[in-house]
């Protein structure tokens, strides 16, 4: 045992040094001396019971803490991880691949073998810089210990610099336990992603004065943007008399719902998108996820169709229609920038007949999605998706929602009018991802003066992926609610059947779709230390979530619902 100030000393000084309070992990021997470190200093260690738990929760507290900072300047709005290892970095991918997708900033370090024992390929060995950089802004490996100050500051920079994301560092055990007389570096500010190009601003502002019909499609980057990016978003389009939906796949609040220029999100179904979007003039801003799930045979956006791209993210301008305007910088303020340059250029008539085409289609809309989440299980004593998500709504309207509800997502999406910095939800797709970011985000909520109400919004088949992430929500003291919306298959898999494959449900086995015989999932809550409880029918479900909200700690509720 050293007595010196070492590698791992530095590094959580540096943590300490840039807000941050919590790392979340699960520890292995090469990680033995930042576990040490961080027992001596004032940092909580969140521990995850797998890796890929470790990096959700990260990912989940890092996007709700962006929503604080927002309105608290002095928050650092980044999580962090430390993983074990190669297979422990490989089992964290998943969630990394999340993150990437939601735009999370979030530091994720590994431990390593040192530097000079590796030519024998030790087990556990792997290239970590290499696995990790396709989900990463920047992956790299700190190999002396005087370069560890510098290469944090970079990775928080990284991360937190629009767009933001996920970083990697790779940390051997030899540097962790070399000695130093080196320091944190200073931070410094963070830039935002600047006001826009003004000519491409001029140029787009006028597209959207002589467009006939123009429409806004708003992306997750808005809402990344801040709560002021989604005003100015309602500003224009109040301007412009703009149609206004949400990205598909859009995993955030980017524009009130109750708004009368909102019309819906735009649904994965290559049909409904392409009629959604068939107009003269569409302008995408701060979108990143606008395509289908799978292969479309035509265009979903006409290519005579005038398109306007706004992102922080110059990869998303123009990546997959011609960009006809191209503005590159922060939403919001490429908002307001073209805000002022509309206002006094369109007449009240050529606005109010703008708006009176957006009434007649968002009538159309809305007939459309008027049954989603119902059912025809008229006999089923079970809750339809849409009960639940009603009495939710009813009992917890202004909770903040993780939602990895799936199937069941939808009906939350067009019945409940959900508020900016409200709503998140797993962007990347990939199960797993939102019980440990709920668990992150309720950790996120408990260190504000006035905390929120959290909701974990979540599908059974996703809850069986990491339920252990209970476990971290239980051992923490997390006031967490999880509604498990439990229709004991993997739903999304038989409705994806039969959009590729077509024909009836009788005409396939489903193999592996369902979950029979069923999981016991109040028990497997109570295993983990939560209180937990099954709810059977539609007039159960407000009284089990007011008594769960009221409840301080982590209760798991498993409703029952049909398809």
């Amino acid at each position: 045992m050293t007595d010196g100030y070492t590698g791992a000393d530095l590094f959580t000084d540096a943590l300490e040094s840039y807000g941050v309070d919590y790392l979340f992990g699960n520890p292995g021997t090469t990680e033995l001396p930042i576990v040490d470190a961080i027992g001596r200093s004032d940092l909580e260690y969140v521990l995850g019971l797998h890796e890929d738990i470790a990096v959700g929760m990260a990912s989940g507290y890092a996007q709700t803490r962006r929503y604080h900072s927002h309105h608290d300047e002095s928050i650092t709005p980044v999580g962090v991880a430390n993983l074990h290892i190669a297979p422990g970095l490989a089992h964290g991918l998943g969630n990394l691949y999340a993150a990437k997708i939601a735009g999370a900033p979030l530091v994720v370090t590994a431990g390593n073998h040192s530097t000079d024992f590796r030519h024998e390929e030790p087990i556990l060995s792997g290239d970590l810089v290499r696995m990790a950089e396709q989900f990463c802004k920047w992956s790299d490996e700190v190999l002396d210990v005087e370069a560890l100050p510098t290469m944090l500051r970079r990775a928080f920079r990284v991360a937190m610099t629009p767009p933001t994301g996920p970083v990697f560092l790779g940390l051997p055990l030899d540097v962790m336990l070399a000695e130093t007389d080196a320091e944190p570096e200073r931070l410094g500010a963070i830039p935002n992603a600047g006001s826009g190009d003004p000519a491409q601003l001029e140029h787009a502002a006028d597209l959207l004065v002589d467009a006939d019909n123009p429409v806004m499609v708003v992306g997750d980057h808005v809402a990344r943007s801040g709560a002021d990016a989604v005003a100015a978003a309602v500003e224009l389009a109040e301007a412009t008399g703009a149609r206004v939906h949400g990205e598909i796949l859009s995993s955030e609040v980017d524009f009130p719902t109750d708004h009368e220029q909102w019309v819906s999100y735009i649904p994965p179904n290559e049909n409904l998108a392409s009629m959604l979007m068939d107009t003269d003039t569409v302008a995408f801003i701060g979108c990143s996820t606008n395509t289908t799930l799978t292969r479309h045979e035509e265009a979903l956006v006409d290519p005579d169709t005038t398109c306007i791209h706004v992102s922080d993210d110059d990869w998303q301008v123009g990546k997959n229609q011609p960009a006809d305007a191209a503005v590159i910088g922060d939403p919001g303020l490429i908002l307001q920038g073209l805000i002022e340059r509309v206002q006094g250029q369109l007449s009240e008539e050529t606005v109010q007949e703008r708006l009176e085409n957006v009434g007649a289609i968002k009538e159309m809309v809305e007939a459309k999605m008027a049954g989603m989440g119902e059912g025809d299980a008229e006999d089923d004593p079970r809750a339809s998706k849409a009960e639940l998500v009603d009495a939710m709504e009813r009992v917890a309207g202004d909770a903040a929602i993780v939602d990895e509800g799936v199937t069941s997502k939808y009906a939350m999406l067009t019945r409940w009018n959900l508020a900016p910095e409200q709503y998140i939800s797993n962007k990347g797709g990939g199960l797993g991802y939102g019980l440990p970011a709920s668990v992150g985000a309720a950790v996120a909520e408990g260190q504000r003066d006035d905390p929120r109400d959290v909701i974990g919004f979540i599908g059974d088949g996703s809850y069986l992926y990491y339920p252990h992430s209970i476990y971290s929500a239980a051992r923490h003291d997390v006031d967490l609610t999880v509604v498990i919306s439990d229709n004991r298959n993997y739903r999304i898999l038989k409705d994806n059947t039969l959009k590729l494959m077509g024909g009836e449900e009788t005409d396939y086995e489903f193999t592996g779709m369902d979950f029979d015989p069923a999981v016991d999932l109040v028990k497997n809550a109570e295993s983990h230390g939560a209180r937990a409880e099954q709810v059977e029918t539609p007039d159960g479900i407000e009284g089990a979530l007011e008594e769960a909200l009221a409840h301080e700690g982590t209760d798991v509720l498993d409703v029952l619902v049909h398809d």
